[in-house]
């Protein structure tokens, strides 16, 4: 079972209030950006721009293995814990296991009950970017 799926299965088995405390707690989580990453024009370039909430990310394969840096304000907690829930799923994982990964993980685990319509359209559209990043990496080695 992949950790995306080990997640799912835990939220699915939490209630709403449970499922938020969680992202909150992952919120917190989330790693710093690499110091490389940290200009305007760099962040503006890897901008999100299906999602309301500045965010910037960047995915890396290395060595076969996927890496996923992010940038999401902290006035932005529910945003940050999911980007922040991806990257723990994500990071070091084979492209496949993230291409793989459900693009409905938002209705699958429960947290499309617990967030408005347009936070979960913002953060679906971040999965997407990832697996599309990935996808787009992948072709380009090759």
């Amino acid at each position: 079972m992949s950790k995306i799926d080990e997640m799912i299965e835990m939220l699915q088995s939490l209630d709403n209030e449970y499922r938020l405390e969680m992202l909150l707690d992952y919120s917190e989580k989330l790693p710093p950006l690499p110091e490389k990453y940290q200009n305007a024009a760099e962040k503006e370039a890897h901008r999100v721009h299906e999602c309301m909430t500045p965010v910037s990310l960047w995915v890396e394969i290395v060595d076969g293995k996927v890496h996923i840096f992010a940038d999401v304000p902290r006035e932005s907690p529910t945003v940050r814990g999911f980007i922040s829930m991806l990257l723990d799923a994500f990071n070091g994982e084979s492209p496949q296991t993230v291409l793989d990964a459900p693009a409905d993980i938002l209705q699958r685990s429960g947290l499309a009950n617990a967030l408005g319509m347009r936070r979960i359209q913002g953060l679906g559209n971040m999965l997407q970017r990832i697996k599309r990043e990935v996808s787009r990496r992948i072709k380009s080695e090759k």
